[in-house]
């Protein structure tokens, strides 16, 4: 099963070694150390970030859709401080708390006086593939730090209207992504 425990940033980048070093060459060395490890990473603008924590706060519980061979398989994500993790619907059901995790995501905030935030992303492999972790924090990108209307109302139904809340309107959300 897969277990995450959330690692610190110190435990991943030597932050004496960057403290002189500006966003850009940050970020350089945050693509590269990951470029060949089953992670997925990002830079993130500060300013952005904190948009993100802001829907993070009121927003802590939401669904995505993952296309699978056979449909779409729901994935649930739980925002805590500044960690989410992903856990398949159907085992969140059964499992409750206990239910594995497939992915975990951290937002790394110690480099936020360069006005970035670095994240890195664990997931299952038994679970998903690289693309499928990649397209989780994609949705959550586009619906927590982005500005779409129809994403936003999205979160508030399924957080403040349950019972009004429409799974296949993710569905069509995904589906109408224009790349």
């Amino acid at each position: 099963m897969f277990q995450y425990k959330i690692k610190k940033l110190e435990d991943i980048l030597k932050l004496d070694l960057v403290k002189d070093k500006d966003a850009s060459e940050i970020q350089t060395i945050w693509e590269q150390y990951h470029r060949n490890k089953h992670v997925i990473s990002a830079i993130i603008p500060a300013d952005q970030y904190a948009a993100i924590k802001e829907k993070m706060n009121k927003y802590p519980t939401f669904l995505f859709p993952l296309p699978r061979s056979q449909g779409y398989e729901f994935i649930m994500c739980q925002s805590y401080s500044h960690s989410i993790h992903f856990t398949p619907l159907l085992a969140f059901q059964v499992h409750k708390e206990n239910a594995p995790e497939c992915l975990t995501m951290v937002h790394y905030t110690e480099l936020q006086h360069k006005d970035i935030v670095l994240m890195r992303g664990e997931y299952d492999k038994n679970v998903l593939t690289g693309q499928e972790a990649q397209c989780l924090a994609n949705q959550f990108q586009m619906y927590y730090g982005g500005k779409d209307e129809t994403k936003s109302q999205l979160l508030q139904t399924f957080t403040e209207h349950p019972d009004k809340f429409k799974h296949m309107d993710l569905v069509s959300q995904l589906e109408n992504i224009s790349l």
